[in-house]
């Protein structure tokens, strides 16, 4: 009865989280049309990256005329924590064969954050599962409608739609951020040494140089 009743909630948290971050796949793809991409270069790109932050770093670079190099190796250094995550999940959902290759591209910050915070390990999977298939399904049917739309508008710089990329990202980080004095901290170190570096540096570059912060924790 117990283990029926955590399942039942892992269901439910995975849906509710799943279905509400997965809304936010509209605002992608009014980005990836305003930084240039066409409707089907977002969906696939939403279809085979699925990590949001990535998605929106590489259509910000693009759109601010970085060159796809650049935009590439920032959206890969935002999307390697998910291997950090991989590794805390490989041994919690013990997931073999090739199953493991769909598995892997369903770990993000949302089913980490689900599958961790249930109390068995049969709801933990229950939970992995729930949320990445909700997450899944809804991020990339909101892409396609949020892609679709802008795509009509003409420009949608006109509207206002090109700041849609950098405040949904801003979203996703907040919530980090508040919880974090040492993210604070390092993301403003990270925002500094961006802004000094993009007058003389071309688009996308900054992002990359900023990682410097990064390692000066990881050094201490």
């Amino acid at each position: 009865m117990e283990q029926t009743s955590h399942r039942s909630a892992a269901i439910r948290d995975g849906l509710g989280v799943g279905v509400a971050v997965g809304l936010s796949g509209l605002a992608f793809g009014a980005a990836a049309i305003t930084a240039g991409l066409s409707v089907p270069q977002a969906c696939v790109l939403s279809l085979l990256a699925f990590t949001g932050a990535s998605q929106f770093a590489l259509t910000g670079a693009v759109g601010a005329g970085g060159d796809l190099v650049t935009a590439t190796l920032g959206a890969l250094l935002l999307g390697g924590r998910n291997t950090l995550y991989g590794l805390r999940l490989a041994d919690l959902l013990r997931v073999r064969g090739p199953h493991r290759l769909l598995a892997a591209q369903g770990v993000t910050d949302e089913t980490t954050a689900v599958t961790l915070a249930q109390p068995t390990r049969e709801a933990a999977r229950t939970a992995f599962l729930t949320t990445f298939a909700s997450l899944y399904l809804t991020w990339n049917l909101t892409t396609l409608a949020g892609a679709y739309g802008a795509s009509f508008l003409g420009d949608p710089g006109v509207l206002g739609l090109d700041v849609v990329g950098p405040a949904a990202f801003l979203a996703i980080l907040w919530p980090r951020l508040t919880a974090s004095g040492e993210l604070r901290l390092l993301a403003g170190a990270a925002a500094v040494i961006a802004l000094c570096a993009t007058p003389f540096l071309p688009p996308g570059v900054p992002v990359l140089l900023s990682a410097a912060a990064v390692l000066v924790v990881m050094v201490r």
